[in-house]
């Protein structure tokens, strides 16, 4: 079912484009912040304009639960989590995302960031998918005019 949902989709058309990056030299405190500014979860974090890795919800806990508010984002971060294009297909992010257990990837377009690709983002837009194809399937069954 999900290859069905996602075949020829774009990592692009799935990743968000909001979203507040951190530095490696940044505080735990910073990003604990960050995290609850907004609705985001996970993090890429950014330095001399590239990617270096992913700060994730749950790793941030578990740094704060070590280090307190006062470690580093680069002591906490997934340095694995490594950059896909966006022309990338949907399901190639999303076995990268398996083979790693990545839970977010940062997004590139020619090296510069442009999104971040959670797997929220592939969940809600196989829900979008699923539910655009019961409407199709509902209007063929409608009587024409």
């Amino acid at each position: 079912m999900f290859r069905s949902l996602t075949q020829g989709i774009p990592v692009r058309q799935a990743m968000m484009t909001r979203f507040q990056v951190l530095h490696p030299d940044d505080t735990l405190g910073r990003a604990v912040e960050a995290l609850l500014a907004g609705a985001e979860h996970d993090f890429p974090v950014i330095e001399n304009g590239q990617v270096v890795g992913v700060l994730t919800r749950k790793a941030l806990l578990h740094a704060l639960a070590r280090e307190g508010q006062s470690g580093r984002v680069r002591d906490a971060m997934r340095s694995n989590c490594r950059p896909i294009e966006d022309t990338a297909m949907l399901e190639e992010a999303f076995l990268r995302m398996q083979e790693t257990g990545c839970e977010a990837l940062p997004v590139v377009h020619n090296g510069q960031l442009v999104g971040l690709l959670t797997l929220e983002n592939v969940g809600e837009l196989m829900m979008i998918a699923s539910a655009l194809r019961q409407a199709e399937a509902l209007r063929a069954q409608l009587p024409h005019p």
